[in-house]
């Protein structure tokens, strides 16, 4: 199976109700998007996983384009924000994309500290 461009994780915990509660809008989104890989990661099962994120809130979302982290962040529990945020990243061309990821100190700082693909090897 090739490797799918775009990659969203959701860094969650089984005690956290809103978690409970977003797991199936973040699912249904997963099957609206296959050409997405989606990654549902219990920080406390997997806490290698998240790495130096500094999880604050529930849910927090990862989306990047290959190994580029365009976002790293705590979300509301809608699956429609995530979706449209989804979908405007996926309209911009790679080297937009680059540069977004690229564009202030807090983005550059997410290229190496939230690379949660790279640590899930997908």
């Amino acid at each position: 199976m090739p490797k799918k461009e775009f990659f969203v994780a959701c860094l969650c915990a089984a005690w956290c109700g809103s978690c409970r509660e977003y797991q199936p809008a973040f699912e249904a989104l997963r099957e609206a998007h296959p050409e997405v890989a989606f990654a549902w990661v219990d920080i406390e099962d997997q806490s290698e996983i998240a790495g130096d994120i500094e999880v604050d809130n529930f849910p927090m979302l990862v989306i990047q384009r290959e190994h580029d982290v365009l976002f790293c962040g705590a979300m509301l529990p809608e699956a429609g924000i995530l979706r449209r945020l989804l979908e405007s990243m996926m309209e911009q061309t790679p080297e937009q994309s680059r540069a977004y990821a690229r564009g202030n100190p807090q983005r550059l700082a997410w290229q190496g500290e939230a690379d949660v693909r790279g640590r899930l090897g997908v």
